[in-house]
């Protein structure tokens, strides 16, 4: 019975290993198409291996500290500790 469960535990993390394999591959063929935000969403609403892909306007963006090249919360390039 032991030998059952370590087989089966063996098959989940490889399994688990390919589908971060597979998120890791879609990301990066993403950033080479020139996609420079995305956000990652897992979900249950979605088959397994399907994903979806939403364009987003970013209007959200307008004004805020980042769009306008304040960020708060990343230091400055010169600035040292």
């Amino acid at each position: 019975m032991a030998v059952q469960n370590s087989k089966e535990i063996l098959m989940e993390r490889a399994s688990e290993e390919h589908e971060i394999r597979d998120m890791i591959a879609m990301i990066d063929s993403m950033m080479e198409g020139g996609v420079s935000r995305l956000k990652v969403k897992v979900t249950e609403e979605l088959d397994a291996g399907e994903r979806r892909r939403q364009y987003h306007h970013g209007r959200c963006d307008i004004g805020s500290p980042w769009a306008c090249g304040t960020p708060f919360d990343v230091l400055d390039m010169g600035e040292k500790d």
